[in-house]
This record gives structure tokens, sequence and C-alpha cells, in this order.
């Protein structure tokens, strides 16, 4: 009878765990990983940087309701070891072939660590997802605008070749 009882307890605890797991994922529209970006590459009309950026980890998740967390670990010029100039980053939202929506800038720290948190207004759906980080401030001054993707969260991976046109 113990047995039955702890069985019953187990079961019921595993099938809220699902019922929570499901109701949680069906909130995420998108989640992915954060890579850096090379030079020449161009998506949505948003030109990458002049050098080549790395990321040590980094994701983005992007709910239906337009709720952005973008989480960056490491986000450095290999060549420097640091984020050289940049000095605050702000989050595009592409959907299709179109930048939908860009978040305020946030500072990043010179481990090339920062955090975005952002309620953005999207089209319902926002197909082809694709997340940008975008440099926007160099040595301290903010742009008039974010400027080139240095990073990017959605790219798929061709065979053919090492970037995303």
């Amino acid at each position: 009878m113990k047995i039955r009882a702890a069985m019953a307890i187990i079961l019921s605890c595993f099938l809220s765990g699902l019922f929570a797991v499901g109701t949680v994922a069906d909130e995420i529209g998108f989640l992915s990983p954060i890579v850096g970006s090379n030079p020449g590459v161009t998506i949505a009309g948003v030109k990458s940087g002049g050098a080549p950026w790395v990321v040590s980890h980094g994701f983005a998740v992007l709910n239906d309701e337009g709720h952005l967390r973008v989480d960056l670990r490491g986000l450095i010029l290999p060549s420097l070891g640091t984020p050289g100039p940049v000095t605050a980053i702000a989050a595009s939202v592409v959907c299709g072939d179109a930048v939908a929506a860009t978040t305020d800038s946030v500072l990043v720290s010179v481990d090339g660590n920062a955090e975005i948190h952002a309620k953005l207004q999207l089209p319902s759906p926002c197909l082809g997802t694709i997340v940008l980080i975008r440099a926007a401030a160099f040595n301290g001054t903010p742009l008039p605008a974010p400027g080139p993707w240095i990073a990017a969260a959605g790219l798929v991976k061709d065979d053919d070749s090492n970037h995303a046109n």
C-alpha cells in the first residue's frame, strides 16, 4: 500500500512537471544561441562590423508577447581580448528580411558581458526571426542609431559557406 501511495505521488509530480514545462515551452517563440559576426555580411540591410567577433556564451529568448531576453558573456574582438571601443549594445529583432524593432542600449562590461531585457512591438507572426546584437556606443559616445551588428542569434550555418546572407 505504501509503495502504491509513493508511486502515485511520484507520478503526480512527474505529470505536474510535464504540464509546467509544456506551458513554459508554449510561451517561448524563439530560443537560440548567440554567435559572433564576421565582416562583410549584411542581414536585413544591417552590415556586420569591420572585424570578427566571438562570444564565449550567449543566448536570446523571445516570447510571443514580444518579451526579449539577451544574455551575453565574453562578446569580444579576439584580436584585442575585449570589446574594444564598443561600450554599449542594442538588440534588433529581424522578422522576414526587415528590422521590426530595436531595444534601448545597455552597457557592455570590459569582459564583454551584457544583458538586455525588453518588451518590443513585433508583427505576429515574426517569421524567420533573427536577433542582431548591434554596437550602440563607441568609447562611451552613443551612436544616433544602432550601428553594425557584431553578434546574432537565429542564424543557420550553411554547409557551403561560413556566413549568412
